[in-house]
């Protein structure tokens, strides 16, 4: 036996034994038997754990509602860049409380995400549209109504505009013709004119509008035609006006 035995032989006998002896006593551990204080730091590491082992969800031990992950665990150092697309959120899950002051800027809008429907009550006021942006091809027809005009460029606005005309007599004899027509509906004149119908020798002699009436408005037009050399035709001056609101 003795010849046999050598500082080589001894040492593989003894690691041979420790080797099982480790093997056995890894194999005889029960449930639970590994607790933290068990396990060295850094001692499990990303390719130990199995795929989804790490989540959010609640479990239940003995009991007592647990998350896998503490709150405030994952901070944004821990999250790889492009890792948490728009599929790895839950709807709602990220609200303005949750962003920084800044942190969503135009670069980071897909074009068009922003739709009406997302848009709180006043939330796009003047002070948030730039010079310009607001075009006349984004204005609805019928969009802009009376009440939305400053009154100041209301007041310059022609409304309910109308044409009257009156004609003179048709009496051969009478000579010079005159004409007047007035505005109805109280509006006012802002406009006239007058010509002359028939007649070879006939001219205008005036035309313009009446003089201001009580309330300083002028409310019509007249206009007047002679004949340079009397021929016996028929003919007759006809005044017009053209009224409105203001």
């Amino acid at each position: 036996m003795r010849k046999h035995l050598s500082v080589a032989n001894v040492l593989s006998c003894l690691a041979l034994f420790i080797a099982l002896g480790g093997a056995a006593y890894a194999a005889g551990l029960g449930r639970n038997a590994v607790k933290t204080r068990n396990i060295a730091n850094s001692a499990v590491t990303t390719a130990k754990l199995r795929n989804n082992a790490v989540n959010t969800r609640k479990l239940r031990n003995n009991g007592v509602n647990a998350r896998k992950l503490r709150n405030g665990a994952v901070t944004g150092p821990k999250v790889a860049s492009a890792a948490i697309g728009t599929s790895k959120l839950a709807n709602a899950a990220v609200r303005s409380i949750n962003l920084g002051g800044g942190v969503v800027t135009t670069g980071k809008l897909k074009s068009l995400a922003v739709t009406e429907p997302k848009l709180a009550n006043s939330a796009v006021g003047t002070d948030k549209l730039s010079a310009n942006a607001v075009a006349t091809g984004k204005i609805q027809d019928g969009a802009v109504s009376a009440a939305k005009l400053n009154s100041g460029l209301l007041s310059q606005l022609l409304k309910n505009v109308s044409y009257e005309t009156k004609e003179s007599s048709l009496n051969e004899s009478e000579t010079p013709k005159e004409a007047t027509v007035e505005c109805t509906g109280g509006k006012v004149a802002i406009g006239g004119g007058a010509k002359v119908i028939g007649g070879t020798t006939v001219a205008l002699t005036d035309s313009g509008p009446l003089p201001p009436n009580v309330d300083g408005k002028r409310v019509g037009w007249s206009a007047a035609a002679a004949e340079m050399v009397a021929d016996g035709g028929n003919w007759h001056v006809e005044a017009y006006v053209v009224c409105a609101e203001l």
